[in-house]
């Protein structure tokens, strides 16, 4: 009796969704695994775009997995972990996105029998940390150092790395020639860190195969005022200053107030204006010159003044391209014309404006500190190039990483197999359940070969057989092998320098089981509702705020009194 008199306790807000147990976590596997059904066709070089067009009408071509992911509007608290997977992949090794929320999904497809089999999540969280441990340290084990070779095998071997990851993009067609222009931009900035150092413009028309590397800078001309034609377009070894100083002639001052006793002395007020752009003119030819940057507008009195010199000039230049441009030639960017000395001017081998298609460009040559380059990229569609830039992004990433971290492992499949054959084995040593989890894991690894087989229309259950038996062969002679996308069987990936850096396979691993085991350790998801009255204040002090704002209309300059 005294139970049914108990007071019922209200521990959340009204209208708050709670769920949990086993069909929550069913739920949120469920939900990863469709997201990663979205990107699993784009995988490897026979993979499929994805046109992504936007509220906004902006419309995306892609096939790049970390890029679909941001430009899906995933709203599954337990899905948006995979989109956090894919784009820490992307920052930090720069390839290899769709391989990691594949391989997370395909984790939790083989752990969802064992859940809906009254499995706990922990003790499948626990074989798959330890699966993960196992499989790193056979890809470290695995890997081939390119270490201690010159500078051309270094650069070869480089230029197959940036192949393999540009041929699942679109410009794969091209792959080797964009390949050794990556490689060349890569070495080009040496241990600069800061990925800015490498520029890519983009210019519409022609075909890709007009595209070029430039090392130095290059940026398209800036709008410039009557003069600029007389000025020379080409210099070899010239100075170049560069300044963030505005020369032209200032209005004045709003509300500015001058009184003058004598007419007379109005004339001298504009001739002090006058002899203040000259004297800061003067400076400036005076330094040597011959090539002048702003970032602020340059006017149409200096650029005449500077034509009639020979010198160069261009105002309103990027900042990013200002800064590129300092790094590169050995210069400062001054905020003043005094004092310009022999030591803040940079220096280039040749500069020149050129034609690109439509538009013009400023180009630097043979910079001295050539810790910079500049990419510009043709082609015939827009998002075409937009693509392609995001291809070179993702190939120069991978240059680095693999400069940094000289290691590689066989692609195509191989390295995730051999992983596969090496944790079955391991799996048999043990008693217990998790011989079954870590089995599931293996058998998890496999789904990146057989997603190979099925985007470019294969038999991907014949050729896997094909694989198992060559890496399941005693000698270890099979360990290399991975899928022939050409010809649909089976060949030796790293005689077909199929290779990616071992950082990208580690990160992925290390990725997938991290959002995997973070989904499995989940068993309920609280929702909290948003308040109704909260809403209703929000919008009525916005609308206050509105109606204040439009009722201060003040005289401005020039409206009579």
């Amino acid at each position: 009796m005294s139970a049914m008199l108990q007071p019922q306790i209200i521990l959340l807000k009204e209208g708050t969704d709670t769920s949990q147990g086993k069909p929550q976590l069913v739920s949120n596997i469920n939900a990863c695994t469709a997201v990663a059904d979205v990107v699993r066709s784009t995988l490897g070089p026979r993979g499929m775009d994805k046109l992504i067009h936007d509220d906004k009408g902006a419309v995306t071509i892609s096939n790049d997995g970390a890029t679909i992911m941001k430009l899906l509007d995933i709203v599954h608290p337990a899905a948006k972990i995979l989109v956090d997977i894919a784009k820490s992949q992307d920052s930090e090794v720069g390839d290899g996105t769709t391989t990691v929320v594949l391989l997370a999904a395909e984790f939790l497809r083989e752990a969802k029998p064992f859940i809906e089999d009254g499995v706990h999540s922990q003790n499948l969280i626990r074989s798959y940390r330890s699966a993960c441990s196992l499989a790193i340290e056979k890809i470290k084990e695995l890997a081939v150092s390119i270490e201690g070779k010159s500078l051309e095998e270094k650069k070869s071997l480089l230029a197959k790395c940036a192949a393999t990851t540009l041929s699942s993009k679109l410009i794969g067609g091209e792959k080797e020639f964009f390949a050794s222009m990556v490689v060349d931009a890569v070495i080009a900035i040496g241990n600069e860190d800061r990925l800015n150092m490498i520029g890519i413009k983009k210019v519409p028309g022609g075909t890709m195969r007009d595209s070029f590397l430039v090392n130095g800078v290059a940026f398209k001309k800036t709008f410039s005022y009557a003069g600029f034609e007389q000025q020379p377009k080409k210099f070899l070894n010239p100075k170049i200053l560069l300044l963030n100083v505005e020369l032209e002639l200032k209005s004045e001052k709003e509300n500015a107030e001058i009184r003058l006793s004598d007419p007379a002395q109005y004339q001298s007020i504009v001739d002090a204006e006058w002899n203040i752009i000259y004297d800061k003119l003067d400076k400036c030819v005076n330094s040597g010159a011959k090539v002048v940057l702003s970032r602020l507008a340059i006017g149409d009195l200096a650029t005449q003044y500077f034509a009639d010199r020979d010198i160069f000039c261009a105002g309103r230049v990027a900042e990013e391209d200002l800064k590129r441009v300092a790094a590169a030639t050995g210069g400062t960017v001054q905020t003043s014309v005094n004092n310009i000395i022999e030591e803040v001017l940079g220096t280039c081998e040749i500069f020149e404006e050129r034609q690109v298609g439509n538009e013009r460009f400023n180009i630097f040559n043979g910079c001295p500190s050539g810790q910079t380059a500049t990419i510009v990229l043709r082609g015939g569609a827009d998002q075409f190039i937009e693509e392609a830039e995001r291809s070179l992004h993702d190939a120069i990433m991978i240059v680095r990483r693999a400069l940094k971290n000289s290691t590689v492992v066989a692609g195509g499949g191989a390295i995730d197999m051999e992983i596969s054959r090496y944790l079955r084995q391991h799996a048999r040593t043990i008693a217990g359940k998790s011989q079954l989890f870590i089995n599931s894991y293996a058998k998890a690894l496999e789904v990146i070969p057989r997603q190979l087989c099925d985007n470019a229309g294969f038999d991907a259950t014949d050729v896997l057989n094909k694989l198992r038996q060559k890496h399941a062969l005693p000698s270890g002679e099979g360990a290399p092998y991975g899928v022939d996308i050409t010809t649909g069987g089976i060949a030796d990936s790293f005689a077909n320098f199929v290779w990616e850096p071992a950082i990208v396979k580690i990160n992925a691993i290390n990725a997938a089981t991290e959002a995997s085991c973070l989904v499995l350790s989940v068993d309920e998801t609280i929702k909290n509702p948003k308040s109704e009255s909260a809403q209703g204040e929000a919008a009525a002090s916005a609308m206050a705020g509105r109606g204040r704002g439009g009722g201060f209309r003040g005289r401005g300059r020039g409206m009579r009194r």
